[in-house]
């Protein structure tokens, strides 16, 4: 017998015979790897059977043997068993090249965490178990549970859980140091996500493939920079039929690795199965029956597994991928190779050679690759030089320090044939091999990432991978060439949006992107990143707050960074008594104030502490500023303390004395990039205490104007066609609510603004009187500012110390003239739009401007007057 040879010293001649799997699987991104090549996990589950005599789950060796042949011979290369298994069925699936993903089983129905010698059992077992699987070469990986129960997770807190598996998995760790560990999850404990564990598991059964794509999408995103593995799939035969069962078995798989996952296990080998000492009997999941006879079903999952991992429909777009290049050689020739491995079979590449001085342009040459050579004109200008250029339907893009995963455009050509997104993003990860300063500049914030609206729609897409429709591009004009370095991305997406457009996202849509590697680069990227938010900032001037601070609408995938919040909001949807099927984990978005330790302002809030500590060297009383510094310091500290805690790290995983140097050196990463950000920022003018470009000033008391119009518009469209020509002249525009009686505000700056009312009277036959009233006010934070400052500075004078009182109400008078100038340039605004309105045929109204005109007397109260000089108002 086979096993028997095996058991004697595994006979060499016998296993040279079957697939080679000595090389440990190991997790990197979004993938799952044996040595350099990807391994997708075409598995099936098998097993628990009745136990017989000897208490074995799985039969005997000869029945093992027969099915493990058959798996192999039907393109199955993993198994996944939810017991810990006898030696040599590890042996024998050894010996036909399968990998084994062993359950370690556990009481997860009851509250276990409520006795503490049941959870140290619990932790004893699972020791138990990774120590008998150890080191045996068709190890794929252990998983320390499989769906808890969703009343026994709320029972306890899903953080709580957490940690105990968090528990589990070092506990297995410390068995088998080089083991893959994972958890079995499903949709009704969606909320449970263990951060320590190195690929994410999913049971799913969806019925329709449209539900499946979607809730695969979300998976994705809960996985984050984690490969993704669906453990359970399938269709019962009894209730359904063979031939739906196979079937639903092709678009199950199909769709799996369509949505960029690393594998998936049908559920199950055969319709035997055991389970809480009995047998089941009224499912048939099964690919073969209790006989082991091949239902309709395995064939269909062989042909599944037999296709190409990720192959869109013909017919196929043609793809152009454009690499923009400065002196890029010393990553070009990686990125090239990439390019070279691409499995996508119309395709062209151009590397665009934006005046390189070094050895770009002959790398590119050396692949094969159209290259065009232009002067250094910036990263715009040379991605519109290919856009030019190109001949295909998509423009994918991608940066000169990436390497495309081989299947990266055909998951991006299945993304724009399933959707009519103009542009398209996928993840892009840390490659292995990097320097240790490279891996912890990837885990510090400033690196790129996309923004997400939904798990299919993007708000931003990153310039390092990112495609687009080529009609989408061209019809707003390409790229804005002012952008030379970066911000390029976030324009021509917001800009797209702002067409009426959408963007997607695929997470199989895998580009690896070196980071910079030394903190000396770090640096000049993130000041470089500053400059184009301050560029970004006078373009799109609505979509930054008062304080300078972008505010997306959305998400941000993948990102590693904790807000600083201890009030952090988690809201669990449960259904009512715990009874949804889908739990899902909802947090609240933070608030301005806690997200201040994040943005670069925050060291303008450290500097203003630092300024009234050093006033208080001179008047004692203000050395309470001394432990509100202490305390913003503090928490900035704290805060990328945090973050550097949660940092990951390829094998072989540092310890000891090089975890602290890559901690300290991750935190300190922390610390610089908002600094960095900041020097960026105010270098370009995006600072706390700009204001808006206005056309002159104007004296900022409440004003009443008048417009008399001959032709009848809704207050709606006049509102709009008013807000559509501020916004047109650079003015920062806000709308009133539902509850506010004004109708637009316009901000002049940080501390002061304008609001306008704006009434119609009607006068018959079309004609309208349009009234407007507007009247300055200082922001929230001018006024409590002045107050305090004003406050202080007569406690000082009152003490007789007055240095300090001159200091201070110094500042106080500054910053009501900024909060005054304020006020002035948003009312010239107002003023300058109503005039200009009436002198060009506005849009808010059709007529001839003869008909009337715009007077503005010297009490601050305008009028209109028609051509005969006959006074309206």
């Amino acid at each position: 017998m086979l096993q028997d040879r095996l058991f004697r010293g595994h006979d060499p001649a016998l296993l040279s015979s079957f697939p080679n799997i000595a090389t440990r699987p190991a997790a990197r991104g979004k993938f799952l790897f044996a040595g350099d090549e990807k391994l997708y996990l075409r598995g099936t589950t098998y097993g628990p059977f009745r136990p017989n005599n000897e208490g074995c789950e799985y039969h005997d060796p000869d029945v093992v043997e027969r099915d493990v042949a058959l798996m192999q011979a039907n393109e199955i290369n993993a198994i996944r068993l939810y017991t810990v298994p006898p030696v040599w069925l590890l042996d024998l699936a050894q010996a036909y090249g399968l990998r084994v993903l062993v359950g370690l089983p556990w009481e997860q129905h009851v509250t276990f965490l409520d006795e503490k010698k049941r959870a140290r059992d619990i932790e004893e077992r699972v020791r138990a178990g990774v120590r008998s699987c150890s080191g045996h070469p068709a190890m794929l990986g252990y998983a320390i549970g499989n769906e808890i129960p969703a009343s026994i997770v709320r029972w306890f807190g899903h953080r709580r859980v957490e940690r105990f598996l968090a528990r589990l998995y070092r506990a297995a760790k410390d068995q088998d140091p080089g083991g893959l560990v994972t958890y079995m999850n499903y949709p009704t404990t969606e909320y449970l996500q263990p951060a320590c564990l190195d690929f994410v598991c999913f049971n799913v059964f969806l019925e329709q493939p449209g539900p499946l794509a979607a809730y695969l999408a979300r998976l994705q995103n809960l996985a984050g920079d984690k490969p993704l593995v669906v453990t359970e799939i399938g269709l019962d035969s009894r209730r359904n039929g063979e031939k739906v069962q196979a079937d639903t078995l092709r678009w199950q798989i199909r769709t799996v690795f369509e949505a960029g996952c690393s594998g998936a296990f049908v559920f199950s080998w055969t319709d035997e199965w055991h389970r809480g000492g009995q047998d089941i009997t009224d499912w048939d999941f099964g690919l073969t029956d209790r006989a082991r006879r091949p239902k309709r079903a395995l064939v269909a999952v062989r042909e599944a597994f037999q296709a190409p991992i990720v192959r869109p429909e013909a017919p196929l777009p043609r793809i152009s991928v454009v690499v923009c290049s400065y002196n890029g050689s010393r990553t070009l020739h990686e990125c090239c190779q990439g390019l070279r491995s691409l499995d996508y079979p119309d395709l062209e590449v151009i590397v665009v050679n934006d005046g390189s001085t070094d050895q770009t342009a002959a790398i590119a040459e050396e692949h094969s690759f159209r290259v065009i050579r232009t002067e250094n004109e910036g990263l715009s200008r040379a991605r519109n030089t290919g856009l030019r250029a190109a001949t295909g339907e998509i423009i994918a893009y991608l940066d000169d320090d990436t390497v495309p995963d081989p299947q990266w455009l055909n998951h991006l050509a299945i993304a724009f044939r399933k959707s009519n997104h103009a542009g398209i993003g996928g993840p892009n990860l840390t490659p292995a091999g990097d320097s240790r300063i490279a891996e912890c500049i990837s885990n510090a914030p400033g690196n790129p990432i996309h923004v997400l609206l939904s798990d299919h729609e993007a708000e931003h897409i990153p310039g390092c991978n990112m495609a687009f429709r080529k009609a989408a591009l061209e019809a707003i004009g390409g790229f804005d060439p002012q952008f030379r370095i970066a911000g390029d991305d976030v324009d021509v997406c917001w800009r797209l949006l702002q067409n009426g457009q959408t963007l997607g996202f695929s997470a199989g849509a895998v580009v690896w992107h070196h980071r910079r590697n030394s903190v000396k680069a770090f640096w000049r990227q993130q000041v470089n990143y500053g400059k184009a938010e301050a560029m970004l900032e006078m373009k799109w001037p609505e979509k930054y707050n008062s304080l300078g601070h972008l505010t997306w609408g959305s998400s941000m995938y993948g990102s590693r960074i904790p807000v600083f919040s201890p009030l952090r909001r988690w809201r669990i949807y449960y259904g009512v008594w715990g009874t949804r099927l889908f739990q899902s984990v909802y947090e609240a978005a933070p608030g301005t104030l806690f997200s201040l330790p994040l943005m670069p302002e925050w060291y303008l809030v450290i500097a203003g502490l630092a300024l009234f500590t050093n006033i208080g060297l001179v008047w004692p009383p203000l050395l309470w500023a001394f432990p509100l510094l202490l305390l913003a310091v503090g928490v900035s500290v704290l805060q990328a303390g945090m973050s550097a805690a949660k940092a990951s790290f390829s094998e072989p995983k540092p310890c000891g004395y090089e975890r602290l140097k890559l901690f300290l050196l991750t935190g300190f990463l922390h610390q610089l990039q908002p600094l960095a950000r900041l020097v960026g920022r105010a270098s370009y003018g995006l600072t706390p205490w700009r204001r808006r470009k206005a056309p002159y000033l104007a004296f900022p008391w409440p004003r009443s104007s008048a417009v008399w119009n001959e032709h009848w518009q809704s207050t709606e469209q006049r509102l709009s066609a008013l807000e559509t020509f501020l916004r047109d002249q650079g003015a920062v525009i806000q709308r009133g609510g539902d509850f506010d009686r004004w109708d637009l505000g316009i901000r002049g700056g940080l501390f002061g603004s304008v609001r306008i009312r704006m009434a119609i009277e009607e006068h018959g036959g079309g004609r309208q009187m349009v009234r407007f009233r507007s009247w300055p006010l200082f922001s929230r934070m001018a006024t409590a500012s002045i107050l305090f400052l004003a406050f202080l500075a007569v406690l000082a004078g009152a003490d007789y110390s007055w240095g300090a009182a001159l200091f201070l109400g110094l500042i106080a008078v500054c910053l009501t003239a900024r909060a005054l100038g304020d006020c002035a340039a948003a009312t010239a605004s107002h003023l300058f739009a109503l005039k200009r309105l009436e002198e060009r045929r506005s849009p808010l109204d059709g007529h001839d401007p003869a008909e009337s005109e715009l007077c503005t007397s010297t009490d601050g109260q305008s009028g209109i007057f028609d051509a005969s000089g006959s006074h309206f108002s």
